[in-house]
């Protein structure tokens, strides 16, 4: 009876009890093609563990998503950016993801903090073209300072030096570590975005600035990067006027 009991279930296509589901098999890391344990193992740890407050720019911001395409995401976790702590994450860079497995990121990032009403409106171009058939007018550091004063200074101190609160000097963006770990193109996203997470405000609000403050224009938001980047190569004010208050 147990014996025809055990065909009957066989035929019925029950499976029997203890028989290992092959979805509990282990997988192999390059088998991994769901979005969150990718972010939460190879990006979580810059980034934040949901996009956001780590050591790196926030990744759940729908206006970065909207102004960066594909194209350049998917160029970003492939190659990383020289120069910056953002590796290469592509087998073929010494990386540890398949093509798969960055399409997946690049698509979960769009479905998860993404904002098609953000992505619609008329926003800065992420990166400045500069080739055959492009004009770009280069950023003037002159100007850049004059732009600062305006949209920056209010927190970050005249000449990006940082102001003092309760004794002691705060979100200063002129030192040498800084500049040093962050590309040009990441400064021209973060003035775009600015940092939701930290409360800095986009290039269009006004909040913290004058209340006769007009968005940036492309070619200021130019400026300030000539700017920060010129603050790069010549040095700190910071470590020049540090003990000023």
């Amino acid at each position: 009876m147990r014996a025809l009991a055990l065909i009957a279930l066989v035929a019925a296509g029950c499976d029997l009890p203890g028989k290992p589901n092959p979805d509990d098999r282990p997988k192999t890391p390059d088998q991994i093609l769901s979005f969150a344990p990718l972010f939460r193992q190879n990006c979580a740890g810059c980034h934040g563990a949901d996009g956001q407050l780590g050591p790196a720019p926030p990744l759940n911001d729908p206006m970065f998503l909207a102004i960066i395409s594909n194209e350049e995401l998917t160029n970003v976790v492939h190659n990383g950016r020289a120069g910056t702590p953002m590796p290469p994450f592509a087998q073929e860079r010494g990386g540890v993801l398949t093509d798969k497995q960055i399409k997946v990121l690049v698509d979960g990032l769009r479905a998860k903090w993404g904002d098609r009403a953000i992505a619609q409106q008329s926003l800065p171009a992420y990166a400045i073209t500069k080739g055959e058939g492009v004009q770009s007018t280069p950023g003037s550091r002159k100007r850049g300072e004059e732009v600062f004063a305006r949209a920056c200074a209010s927190c970050h101190g005249p000449n990006g030096i940082g102001v003092v609160v309760e004794g002691e000097r705060q979100d200063a963006v002129n030192v040498p570590a800084f500049l040093a770990l962050i590309s040009d193109q990441a400064l021209r996203r973060i003035i775009i975005t600015g940092r939701p997470d930290l409360g800095m405000p986009t290039y269009a609000e006004d909040n913290q600035r004058p209340k006769d403050f007009q968005p940036l224009t492309s070619a200021e938001i130019e400026d300030l990067v000539t700017l920060l980047a010129d603050w790069r190569a010549t040095g700190s004010v910071v470590t020049r006027t540090a003990a000023q208050p």
